[in-house]
Parts: C-alpha cells; structure tokens; sequence
C-alpha cells in the first residue's frame, strides 16, 4: 500500500535523478509524439514516485551482517621440510 510518507520523505540522490531523467524522457515521449518513450518515461517516473528501483524497496542492498563475535583462535603452524636428494 502506497503510504504518504513513502511519497513525501526519503528523496535521495537517486530518487532525484530517476524524476529528472523520467521527466526528460516524458518531453520526448510528448514531442516526437512516441507511445514506447511514453511508457519508458512512465516506468522511470512510476520508481521516482514510489522509491522503488529494479529490485524492489533495497532489494539490492547487503544484508547487515548481525554476528558481532571478536573471538580469536591461535593458529599452530607446521613447518614443511623438503627431504635431500
């Protein structure tokens, strides 16, 4: 569900640019009278808008790794010795 806070907070870099860029396409898409640029331009603007990319909502992002063990083991080392001929 398309929530007010979803459209009104969070405009990022990228949330800017995909506006701008869809924006572009969409005076294009009018002037050369172009249906394809029409519905390229409404993909963009429709991300822009709703602050989803090709992924989803950050389903592109790294998972935050929650392990916070700082226990260190030793390591023994066994020294390898190549026999003479």
């Amino acid at each position: 569900m398309i929530t007010r806070q979803t459209l009104l907070e969070g405009w990022h870099f990228m949330r800017w640019l995909r506006l701008g860029i869809g924006i572009a396409i969409a005076y294009q898409a009018i002037r050369m009278n172009d249906a394809i640029s029409g519905v390229i331009a409404f993909v963009v603007l429709l991300q822009a808008v709703l602050n989803i990319g090709c992924c989803g909502v950050n389903g592109c992002a790294t998972p935050i790794s929650k392990s916070q063990d700082s226990s260190t083991q030793d390591i023994e080392f066994e020294e390898v010795t190549v026999p003479k001929a």
